[in-house]
């Protein structure tokens, strides 16, 4: 199913965005997508220094899209951009890119707390409308990793704790990485919101997260496996 730019702009405004990607030709690929669906895009850029320059010329962003692997070395330079600019301006929403599963910077950029950060494979980018979603999810306060990342995640944890969780529970705490609410996560799961707070009561036992608040608790639970993995 494809989102037209009017449907899109008719549901709410889109958030503001600044580009960092190399490769040309998808870099112009996600301008266009995301005019056509109601998006404004700031700047589109090539690198990270260049990342970094557009978010001080730009401080109205709301979100920057960041290819992991940038110049000159194509490594780290994404990744580290993206983390200078959640420290320096926590406001600004970051949604990461990359080609292939690492699941070390899934936990580096949550490191700081699982709001405004999202880390999807480029495969993701087909499916605009699930694309579209996750941008604003993260856009406005939400995280999303990857599905593939949590399973990936999930499948190698050193966190014994998490071997207390029934099947169900694992599955809901996967699908709760990937941002969902209650909600989201019943209609995923077809089961009740009911049976979903349930299931999220007992993985908070399980997993000793004491008697912080409901929200702060989410993101601990979320990040109690990202943080126990083998670092790739």
């Amino acid at each position: 199913m494809t989102v037209s730019a009017a449907d899109t702009q008719q549901e709410r405004p889109g958030p503001r965005v600044i580009i960092a990607e190399d490769s040309v030709l998808l870099r112009s690929g996600m301008v266009r997508l995301l005019e056509d669906a109601g998006v404004e895009v700031l700047a589109s850029v090539g690198d990270a220094d260049a990342l970094t320059r557009a978010v001080a010329d730009y401080p109205e962003v709301d979100l920057c899209l960041v290819d992991i692997r940038m110049p000159p070395t194509y490594s780290e330079e994404g990744i580290q951009a993206a983390v200078r600019i959640r420290q320096a301006h926590p406001e600004v929403a970051v949604l990461l890119l990359s080609q292939h599963v690492v699941s070390r910077y899934a936990a580096d950029l949550l490191g700081g707390g699982a709001s405004k950060v999202g880390y999807l494979l480029k495969d993701r980018v087909a499916d605009i409308e699930e694309f579209l979603s996750v941008l604003r999810r993260v856009a406005d306060g939400g995280a999303a990793i990857d599905p593939e990342v949590v399973s990936q995640l999930l499948s190698r944890h050193r966190d014994r704790s998490l071997e207390r969780l029934t099947p169900r529970e694992s599955e809901v705490l996967e699908v709760m990485a990937q941002g969902l609410n209650n909600a989201g996560i019943a209609g995923r799961l077809s089961i009740t919101e009911r049976a979903v707070e349930k299931h999220i009561r007992s993985i908070f036992t399980k997993l000793d997260l004491g008697q912080d608040d409901h929200d702060h608790r989410r993101v601990q639970a979320v990040l109690r496996y990202l943080r126990g993995m083998d670092r790739d």
